[in-house]
């Protein structure tokens, strides 16, 4: 049984009558005797006003173009982003930079942070033992570090005894060495 047979039949009908009306009406659209002719614009009448309309146009461009030639003209900037500034040559050091560069004072050296030592650790390996130092800072914060560790920005752990540790001192070179308690 076709797919056709199976609809009902009303509904046959009704595909078949728009399909049909759907090819009318494209098969007319198509045919180029029946197209409708546009409708005709009439001509514009003339009318008296007109001269003193143009007459009104041009004493406003005379009056506008009066208004141009009074504008201020466009003020140079203040900087040009395509040029640069000129380079400014060093000068030689004369006798009396030479005095102030002596009367400048020596640098300050800040005092030593209150460290403590207060506990090593050692861990056994091939190499030898690996030592572990625990420093306590003036803020009651402890540290734990090893050879060639910093602590803060101004020493490292330069060497790990079995009783003391010596820290570098980054500024000034100096060793500061921590005991055991």
């Amino acid at each position: 049984m076709s797919p056709i047979t199976r609809m009902a039949p009303k509904k046959v009908a009704a595909y078949l009558g728009s399909a049909t009306i759907l090819a009318a009406w494209f098969a007319s659209a198509g045919v180029p005797g029946q197209q409708r002719e546009p409708a005709t614009v009439p001509a514009p009448v003339q009318t008296a006003g007109t001269e003193s309309l143009a007459e009104e146009v041009q004493a406003q461009t005379v009056r506008l173009r009066e208004r141009l030639g009074a504008a201020p003209a466009p003020q140079r900037p203040a900087r040009n982003p395509f040029e640069f500034a000129p380079r400014q040559v060093p000068r030689p050091p004369t006798a009396r930079t030479a005095m102030a560069a002596e009367a400048i004072p020596a640098p300050v050296v800040l005092p030593e942070p209150a460290l403590a030592l207060i506990g090593m650790a050692e861990d056994r390996s091939t190499t030898g033992p690996i030592r572990t130092a625990i420093i306590s800072t003036e803020g009651d914060e402890l540290l734990i570090v090893k050879v060639g560790d910093f602590l803060g920005a101004r020493y490292r752990v330069q060497a790990i005894g079995a009783d003391a540790v010596e820290l570098a001192d980054l500024s000034t070179g100096a060793v500061r060495r921590l005991a055991l308690r």
